[in-house]
Formats: C-alpha cells, sequence, structure tokens
C-alpha cells in the first residue's frame, strides 16, 4: 500500500527474504527480554499482527499514487491505539482483507474516492446492521442517483483514529462523541453548521451543554431521512418534543414543558396532528415549531433581535402566512403559556367562571328533569288509584 524507501536494515532484508528466520527471531528475543520483544508477524488465524503492520506504516510522510492523487498510508500508533478498533483488537487484515502480507497486492483504483468506495463494504462485516440502516437513508439514496461524493462510513468515521462512541457500561452516545457530531457533518455541510454553531443549541454545546441537540438527535445517525418531505415537516412538533416533553430536562433550565400540549390545544397544532393522521405525507399550510422558531438558527426567546417573545419579532413570523395581520395580531396569541393569574388573567378566570357556570347549569337541568319525572310518575300513581 505504500512506496518504501530504498534502503532497508539488515534485519528487515532478513525478515523478508527469510520469514521463517525471522519468526525464530522474533519468539527469541521475547524469551530473552520480554519487554524489548519485536512484534509477531503472524496471529493464530495466519493474520498479520498490528503490530508487524505499524512497523512501515508508522512511518511518517509515506504515500501511494494513485493516478493523480497520493493516498497517505501513514498510521500514527498512538492515535490508533487509542482508537476503538484497537480497543476491541480488530486487526488491520480484518478490515483490509486483501493483504496478508509484503508486498501488498497492486492497488487497481486510480483515484482515493473509487479507493474508498471500494473498501467501504468491508465496515459491513462487523456493523451490520449501522451498514444497512445507512443504505435506507438520504446519502446512499444520494449515491445511487450517481452523487459519489455522498458520504461513505469512513467519511464520518476515521478507522485509524476513531475513539469509542457508545460508552460499554452506559449504552450511551459518550460526551466526547456528542461534542464532535456537528463538526463532523460540517465536513459536507458547512453553511449549515455556521448557522447552528451560533443558535442557542449549537452555542451552548460548545460551551459544553451536551443535554442541547446535535445533528443527529433531530435527523437519525445512518437511517437519516429527507428533511425536505412534508411528513418531516409534519413531525416537526413531535421531533421537538422529545427534548420539550422531558420533566427531568426542561426542570434544569426553567422551561415548561407545555409547549407541545399548548401547540396541540390551539388551531395550528390541532389542524396539524389531525391532517397528518387523516392524509400522511400530505402538505399542510399551518405552522409548526420551525416555523415560528427556525430550523438551525433558532434563538432565544427573549433574544432582542430574533426573539418571537418580543411582539415586533412575533408579527414577522405571522406575516408570513397571514400577511394581512396588524400590530394587534400576535397579541392575541398566547404562546406556549396556558392561561394563570400572571398570564393572560382574563382567559384564566373567564375559563375558571365556565368551569363553574357549565357544571351548574347542566346538573340543574339534569335535577329539573329528573324531578319533573319523579312528579309525574307520581301523579300518574295517585290517577290509579282515584280510578
Amino acid at each position: 500500500m505504500h512506496q518504501r524507501k530504498p534502503h532497508r536494515s539488515r534485519f528487515m532484508q532478513t525478515f523478508l527474504l527469510f520469514p521463517g528466520l525471522g519468526l525464530f527471531i522474533f519468539a527469541l528475543a521475547s524469551l530473552i527480554t520480554p519487554a524489548q520483544a519485536s512484534p509477531q508477524y503472524q496471529q493464530d488465524d495466519n493474520k498479520p499482527s498490528n503490530d508487524f503492520c505499524l512497523a512501515c506504516h508508522q512511518q511518517q510522510d509515506v504515500t501511494k499514487k494513485l493516478g493523480n492523487e497520493l493516498l497517505p498510508v501513514t498510521i500514527n500508533p498512538t492515535q490508533f491505539g487509542l482508537s476503538v478498533h484497537a480497543q476491541e483488537s480488530v486487526l488491520c487484515a480484518d478490515c483490509h482483507t486483501d493483504i496478508s502480507d509484503y508486498p501488498h497486492p497492486t492497488v487497481k483504483e486510480k483515484n482515493l474516492r473509487d479507493y474508498s468506495l471500494v473498501r467501504v463494504e468491508a465496515c459491513q462485516q462487523c456493523h451490520e446492521d449501522q451498514f444497512a440502516a445507512a443504505h435506507d437513508g438520504v446519502h446512499q439514496a444520494a449515491m445511487d442517483a450517481g452523487n459519489e461524493n455522498a458520504p461513505l462510513c469512513t467519511d464520518c468515521h476515521n478507522p485509524h483514529t476513531q475513539g469509542r462512541i457508545v460508552g460499554q457500561s452506559s449504552g450511551q452516545l459518550t460526551i466526547t462523541a456528542r461534542k464532535e457530531i456537528p463538526s463532523i457533518c460540517a465536513q459536507c455541510h458547512t453553511e449549515v453548521y455556521d448557522v447552528y454553531k451560533n443558535s442557542v443549541h449549537g452555542s451552548a454545546l460548545a460551551d459544553g451543554n451536551t443535554d442541547v441537540p446535535t445533528c443527529t438527535d433531530c435527523h437519525g445517525v445512518h437511517n437519516i431521512g429527507d428533511p425536505t418531505t412534508d411528513t418531516f415537516h409534519n413531525n416537526t412538533p413531535a421531533l421537538c418534543a422529545d427534548c420539550h416533553d422531558n420533566d427531568e430536562l426542561m426542570v434544569k433550565y426553567g422551561i415548561s414543558t407545555n409547549v407541545l400540549k399548548t401547540y396541540v390545544a390551539d388551531f395550528h397544532g390541532t389542524t396539524t396532528t389531525l391532517f397528518e393522521q387523516q392524509f400522511p405525507g400530505q402538505p399542510v399550510n399551518t405552522a409548526v415549531c420551525s416555523d415560528c422558531h427556525g430550523v438551525h438558527d433558532i434563538g432565544r426567546p427573549d433574544d432582542p433581535n430574533t426573539g418571537i417573545a418580543m411582539q415586533e419579532n412575533l408579527l414577522t413570523k405571522c406575516q408570513r402566512c397571514h400577511p394581512g395581520a396588524t400590530a394587534n395580531f400576535p397579541a392575541a396569541w398566547m404562546g406556549h403559556y396556558e392561561p394563570s393569574p400572571e398570564h393572560y388573567p382574563i382567559v384564566y378566570y373567564v375559563n375558571l367562571f365556565y368551569k363553574f357556570f357549565i357544571p351548574t347549569v347542566l346538573g340543574g337541568m339534569i335535577f329539573f328533569v329528573l324531578t319533573d319525572i319523579y312528579r309525574r310518575i307520581v301523579n300518574r300513581m295517585k290517577g290509579q288509584k282515584h280510578a
């Protein structure tokens, strides 16, 4: 896989010409001075050990020419040793299945992308579920449509440096992996990342708050769906509710968990919910969370420049769907508050009045009907006696 320097040590020349002798020397050395032992050439399954591969591949600035491009084949042994593959005792030859000895087979690919496309299938050997899920996602759809630059496994996960993503005991995404997600996506989605990093979620993540959502929380991990579809748009309230309906999470930041409840209770939410249930995947012209709060550029509601807690900012949002809306229009919306003596007291006391008034009226009517029935029964029984 790489170009060798013309000079070889006598030991390396002997090892390459007489591998059996080399194995004997390694074994003898390990018996005499175990701490100084050289790497074994063979594992029990007749595959080269990682130390054997790194004996050459740790040399700096080693490349292999593929057409007009250079494939770097230098592997930092320290970084590789900290990778999840090294920790799980994955061998180089487990992925590079066509390589079992030196010299390596001739690389037929003429550019770096073709090289990656051919070898990405190796990921399926261990990561079958993730591999299958990725093939149902939007990235694979782009690849099938002829876009060979659509992301592959190795574009997001460097197999030689990838750290552990999921904790061994917790089974949850590690803090380090969570923080790295936006920068990984930014390799392709640069403009989106530039917007996200300045949002209320992105800036909090940059400050070390891992409670906030990252790209994969909204878009998925491997089976990433198409965010431009009507189904994705209509499901936005449920998506936001994953966090904003979580009492344990929201109480840490003093945020109400009535967001989804109050949204579904108003005209926008009721219409969207019923429409999606009856006509799934069809466009609906009522607002969902992202229409008012933004998508990747979500800001704090009290931000004077963009926050929709400011009536003038909210009016601008409303006018997107209601072009004739005036300054009084957004004042009629209670936001995500439930009426209370502090918020919208008139609505609260009117609701309170009807909570007592309606049962009283209905109870009175029921009482009147029952007493009337009783009176009629009694009168009929008296009439029968006189007859």
